[in-house]
């Protein structure tokens, strides 16, 4: 029985297209549940959203305990005692040396805000050298929101361009309505649990948008190859056929990105819980994607299944 890795079956006969229509209607659900979620109550610049200081607007502090090497961990632990919402603490040039990120309570001064932060941070490290103070307003603040939103889409196009040219446009198309699915409920999750959403929160979003992708490729890899092999079995037994052959290793490799993820969860701090969740969600979601989003638009498109013929296997050469 060992190693533990036998015990998965070999090969799978599950009927995945059966369940399309109820899996449709689950995904409807979720996904409006989220944009009402994520979109509520439509106020600048986050709706819904638990906004973070790269969206809101903070207060940024370089300072230097030099000679001496900065403490991160009580950086963090201090400004996090302050109540001071969303709070980023990283290292900034030499080791002695970081930079400060907080927003400013509702109703108090950015400048009496900042002065209380410096006087609690050399009360915790004794001397400490602050080279600057700068309030990050809400109209950068917005401009870098709309910028996110826009990778985002940037991200979305080319994977549709590029499914485009390496399949077809219907192939095209359900990765791209997949790739809508999974960003949704992303913000969806993020939104329901009171994630911060920050530049961080984009780049998860990214990473999952890739790893979707990649996972929706190998399903269509396999799905092309069996439609020019099979040509006539009904569409339907392909894809539940093509989703079986590779189901194997969509767990395996998302398995081990969970475990991986879920270390960093634990053993990352708090700086990091949020980010390692929103991408395990990813993970799971981008997988359920592959099989119940992606796939029945190819059954309910249809696909040309008579351009190619399937490449025979040539008989090895026996040497003399």
């Amino acid at each position: 029985m060992w190693p533990l890795i036998k015990i998965l079956p070999v090969k799978t006969n599950f009927a995945f297209v059966r369940f399309a229509k109820f899996a449709a209607v689950l995904s409807i659900v979720m996904v409006l549940a989220s944009l009402g979620r994520s979109l509520f109550p439509f106020a600048p610049p986050c709706g819904g959203l638990s906004c973070g200081i790269d969206f809101k607007g903070g207060t940024v502090l370089e300072l230097s305990t030099a000679p001496k090497a900065v403490d991160l961990a009580t950086v963090r632990g201090t400004l996090e005692r302050m109540n001071l919402g969303d709070v980023q603490v990283q290292a900034f040039g030499a080791d002695t040396s970081a930079l400060v990120r907080f927003q400013t309570p509702e109703g108090a001064s950015p400048a009496q805000t900042a002065d209380r932060v410096k006087a609690a941070l050399t009360q915790t490290l004794g001397q400490v050298t602050f080279a600057r103070a700068d309030v990050v307003g809400p109209k950068v603040s917005g401009e870098l929101f709309r910028s996110g939103l826009m990778a985002l889409g940037l991200a979305i196009g080319l994977m549709l361009v590029y499914i485009w040219f390496r399949f077809e446009l219907q192939f095209g198309v359900g990765a791209v309505v997949a790739l809508f699915h999974d960003v949704i409920l992303t913000f969806g999750i993020i939104a329901f649990a009171g994630f911060e959403f920050s530049l961080t929160t984009v780049a998860a979003i990214l990473t999952i948008i890739g790893y979707s992708m990649n996972d929706t490729v190998v399903v269509f890899d396999r799905l092309r190859e069996n439609l020019r092999k099979y040509k006539r079995m009904p569409l339907r037994e392909v894809i539940d056929l093509s989703i079986n052959e590779t189901l194997s290793r969509t767990v395996i490799t998302g398995l081990t990105a969970i475990l991986a993820l879920g270390g960093l969860a634990v053993f990352g701090g708090s700086s990091l819980y949020s980010m390692s969740l929103i991408l395990m969600f990813g993970i799971i979601i981008g997988t359920y994607s592959s099989i119940y989003v992606a796939a029945p638009v190819i059954l309910l498109w249809g696909v040309k299944r008579n351009d190619e013929e399937a490449e025979p296997l040539k008989p090895a050469k026996v040497q003399p």
